[in-house]
Formats: structure tokens, C-alpha cells, sequence
């Protein structure tokens, strides 16, 4: 099975774009384990969306440490004996910190990421979903989530030019670049159908998919 190359695949893209939903179906579709990111646990978020100035660098720390902690975890277990489908890559922290924080809590940042000296998986691919920002507040707006309510389509447009900056540079997995204006992966057997099938003929390092090509 061609899914036996990829034992690490990162499903990556801003809030509202699906890759949760698709993380837990392709984990489904070739049973393996899932790593998903915990939001709902933060307990600075809610605030984070209603005053950004004041919270930005609590969340941000607090997103640093789970994460963190789960990196660690994977790196005290064979994760590789099954293969592994996460909705989050570690490396791209500090996208949101670098969006989020003045510069001076930034330069703090900074220095607490390099002092944890975390040594994350490298992904053996990355699908990463893109979608436009208004797209992307409709869907937020259709899940409902309590702590999403705050979020507004000029922060998810700053989130989708940063996620769009950090791939244009990334090069250290291949990366399967996914339209997802018009794909539905969760409830649209053919669209997953089709994903599967742009996986499984992937040879190149990175690749464009999106319905009609």
C-alpha cells in the first residue's frame, strides 16, 4: 500500500479550513493513530478574540508548552510502528507568534522557542488546505465553537498570508497544496475519493490539487 511511504502526515492550513475533519478521516481511512491540536483547552483563547493586545502572549505561551509537551511525548515512543495523522506541524509556531505579539513580546518568544530545544518529527508530507478568508469565516461562523465567536475575516485574512509566506519557504517535507474552495472531504466520499488519489500519485516535492485539475 502507497500509504505505507507516508508513516508521518501533517494535515496543515488556518482556522476554519478543515484539517481537523479531514485529519480524523484519513486517519480513519488507513487506521492510524491521530495527534490533534487541543484548543478547547486553552483557557486564554475566549479572551485572546475578544482583547488581542492583552492576551496574545499568554495563549501563545500556552499553545508553546502543550505542544511542546507532545513533542517531547513522541519522542519517548516509537510513533512510527502505525502511522500517525496530525492536524498540526510544531514548526509553525511561530507563525502565529510572529501575527500575534508586539515585537518585544516577540523577542521573548523567541527566546523561550529556542530554549525548549525541541527536536519535532519531520512530516513524511504535508497537505496543507487553503481557502479564502471569507470562505474561511463562514465556516468558523457554521461550527459555532464559543472561543471562535471573536474571530474576525481581517485576522484570518493576516492568518491565511501567513500560512501562505511559511510554505512558500517550507521545503523540508513534500507538501500537497489543496484548494479546498469547492471540496468537501468530510461528507463528500468523491472529493476524498479524489485526495486520495492526488496522494497516491504524488511524486514530486510539491503539488497543487483542486476540483477540475
Amino acid at each position: 500500500m502507497l500509504f505505507d511511504r507516508y508513516r508521518y502526515i501533517v494535515v496543515e492550513g488556518p482556522i476554519g479550513v478543515g484539517k481537523t475533519s479531514l485529519a480524523r478521516r484519513l486517519a480513519e481511512h488507513i487506521a492510524a493513530a491521530t495527534l490533534l491540536e487541543k484548543p478547547e483547552e486553552n483557557p486564554f483563547l475566549a479572551q485572546f478574540y475578544q482583547d488581542p493586545p492583552r492576551y496574545a502572549l499568554a495563549t501563545q505561551l500556552f499553545f508553546l508548552f502543550q505542544r511542546g509537551n507532545e513533542v517531547r511525548d513522541l519522542a519517548q515512543m516509537d510513533m512510527f510502528r502505525e502511522s500517525t495523522v496530525a492536524d498540526y506541524m510544531f514548526d509553525k509556531d511561530p507563525l502565529f507568534a510572529r501575527i500575534n505579539l508586539s515585537d518585544e513580546e516577540f523577542v521573548l518568544y523567541q527566546q523561550i522557542f529556542r530554549n525548549l530545544q525541541l527536536q519535532a518529527p519531520v512530516p513524511d508530507l504535508v497537505i496543507y488546505l487553503q481557502a479564502a478568508p471569507q470562505t474561511l469565516a463562514e465556516r468558523v461562523r457554521r461550527r459555532a465553537q464559543p472561543y471562535e465567536m471573536g474571530i474576525s475575516e481581517d485576522y484570518l485574512l493576516r492568518l491565511s498570508q501567513g500560512y501562505s509566506d511559511f510554505f512558500y519557504h517550507y521545503d523540508a517535507a513534500p507538501v500537497l497544496m489543496v484548494n479546498s474552495e469547492h471540496l468537501n472531504f468530510v461528507d463528500g466520499d468523491e472529493d476524498f475519493g479524489m485526495l486520495l488519489h492526488r496522494v497516491e500519485e504524488m511524486r514530486g516535492p510539491r503539488e497543487f490539487f483542486s476540483r477540475g485539475n
